[in-house]
């Protein structure tokens, strides 16, 4: 598995490395405007999947659905920890199976 500091770079470069003409149209933009650029891209394609970037990033990335759905958990028990919820209200609450 990928680990998790690696994760968002991989999927932004899986994601330019899938468009071309985005790559192309980039290309005259400095570096630190190339991957704002990206960034945005890659923002608007989960907004226009109706997902977070998150999970968009966790799709290009896991080589596996149970690679997935591992990854997927591991991102939600950090939320719940971070709210400071036990596991099981939070998994009710976002109807999560475990």
């Amino acid at each position: 598995m990928i680990p998790k500091e690696s994760r968002n770079q991989i999927a932004l470069d899986k994601f330019l490395a899938a468009r071309p003409d985005l790559k192309a149209e980039i290309s005259v933009l400095s570096e630190r405007e190339q991957q704002q650029q990206v960034q945005w891209a890659f923002e608007d394609e989960a907004q226009e999947q109706g997902i977070e970037a998150w999970e968009l990033a966790l799709e290009l990335i896991a080589e596996t659905p149970e690679e997935l759905k591992v990854m997927r958990l591991e991102v939600h028990h950090e939320v719940a920890e971070a709210l400071g919820m036990e596991w099981d209200e939070y998994r009710m609450l976002n109807e999560l199976e475990d």
